[in-house]
């Protein structure tokens, strides 16, 4: 039987009237989906079914949460929870305030199954895509040794640290890669524009153009034929076909491995693999996560298959009695100075404390390498547009240059 969208009113525990829709075989089974939900409903009908007035969903994108929301989330339930609240209270009054539509269906889901008795871990489980394995684990953590409010806020933390880093990084890469596509589009533009316009008044001269000439208006032909699109065909060809061998494991290892080989953004990828393994162990160990299960958690999120190689490698080393330090140290992706850290911190019992020193390390050097980065290209970027560019004015207006000088000889 197909699903229909049902329009709802329904009360919650507090008894505020909350409005909205549900997609459903039949009203009765959308009247006990919202009572499982912890709703009391005043009010199902079927949907007027306009499209106008219906939400577009569309999956993957409207129903997408961004980790900085996860991250205010999580900051504001650990007030609220340090502050006195029962959890149910706390999760109610969360849902209220968040704005995000799919963030807030998952904290409703999660606020019943907490009503009925399951962990807030288990609640926050069932929903994979939103909250994954590391979120919950360190939140079973905190459930388990009474300090959820302080859990809560070192994942606020972190979360925030994540989301500030993957801005910067982003950045840095992005910048040369939008410029260099600006330079693609002017000169895209030039040959398709202004290129036939000059050679239209050059095929009046009837003479020998100069080699740069002839080679800038080759090419805008080549821009004005048919192989242009079997080019550009190619390249979206070859972009999705990377794409598609980088989601296979081999084709993911091999990429990792290449990004740390550039000169610049290869040292640049390390340090964030780096700091992203040292963060998430960090949060992991400190949070109360025994040391086998912290290090599974790190390796899949670590970003990076090798550094994920090095996690999987040290739990073996762990499991066969050594010690982290000891482990890592024969892993040439991890630098000395990470696992001399370590070290030192399980000498004085402090290794997640020592994990966070070296996270912060990473990250005020990524910073660095990031505001050095920029200030280096962009100087860089123009230079390369202005080359590129004037190379093709010039190019063209050479004949103009060669007939002036012709006339003022023959005068």
């Amino acid at each position: 039987m197909a699903s229909t969208t049902f329009d709802y009113k329904v009360r919650d525990r507090d008894g505020k009237l909350i409005r909205g829709q549900l997609e459903g075989e039949s009203q009765a089974l959308v009247a006990r989906r919202l009572r499982e939900m912890g709703f009391v409903p005043v009010d199902i009908s079927r949907g007027s079914g306009l499209a106008l007035n219906r939400e577009i969903h569309i999956p993957g994108l409207t129903d997408r949460v961004k980790l900085k929301e996860v991250a205010m989330a999580s900051r504001q339930l650990a007030t609220m929870v340090s502050s006195g609240l029962t959890l149910v209270r706390s999760l109610s009054v969360l849902v209220d305030q968040i704005e995000s539509k799919p963030l807030r269906a998952a904290v409703t889901e999660v606020r019943s199954e907490v009503e009925r008795g399951s962990s807030l871990s288990s609640a926050l489980a069932r929903h994979p895509k939103i909250f994954g394995p590391l979120y919950v684990s360190m939140i079973q953590a905190g459930e388990v040794s009474g300090q959820l409010d302080e859990v809560l806020t070192k994942l606020a933390t972190s979360t925030e640290k994540q989301v500030a880093l993957r801005a910067k990084v982003r950045s840095a890469m992005s910048y040369p890669l939008i410029m260099v596509l600006v330079v693609i589009a002017v000169v895209v533009t030039m040959m398709i524009v202004v290129v036939p316009t000059f050679k239209r008044l050059y095929s009046q001269f009837h003479g020998k153009l100069p080699l740069p000439t002839q080679l800038v208006i080759q090419i805008s032909n080549l821009f004005a034929s048919v192989w242009v699109l079997a080019v550009v065909g190619g390249v979206v060809v070859a972009v999705l076909g990377t794409r598609r061998w980088i989601a296979t494991d081999r084709g993911r290892r091999v990429w990792d491995t290449l990004k740390l080989r550039p000169p610049v953004f290869g040292p640049l990828s390390h340090k964030v693999a780096l700091e992203r393994f040292a963060s998430t162990l960090a949060s992991l160990l400190i949070a109360g996560v025994g040391i086998i299960e912290a290090l599974e958690l790190a390796a899949e999120n670590a970003g990076n298959r090798l550094i994920a190689d090095a996690a999987r490698f040290a739990q073996a080393g762990v499991r066969e009695g050594r010690s982290l330090g000891s482990a890592l140290s024969e892993c040439k992706v991890i630098p000395t100075m990470f696992t001399q850290m370590v070290e030192t911190g399980e000498e004085s019992g402090t290794v997640g404390e020592m994990l966070d020193k070296v996270a912060t390390f990473y990250g005020n050097e990524i910073e660095s390498t990031v505001s050095s980065l920029t200030s280096v290209l962009e100087p860089l970027i123009i230079v390369f547009m202005g080359s590129v560019i004037g190379t093709i004015v010039v190019s063209l207006y050479l004949p103009m240059f060669k007939y002036i000088t012709l006339v003022n000889n023959a005068k």
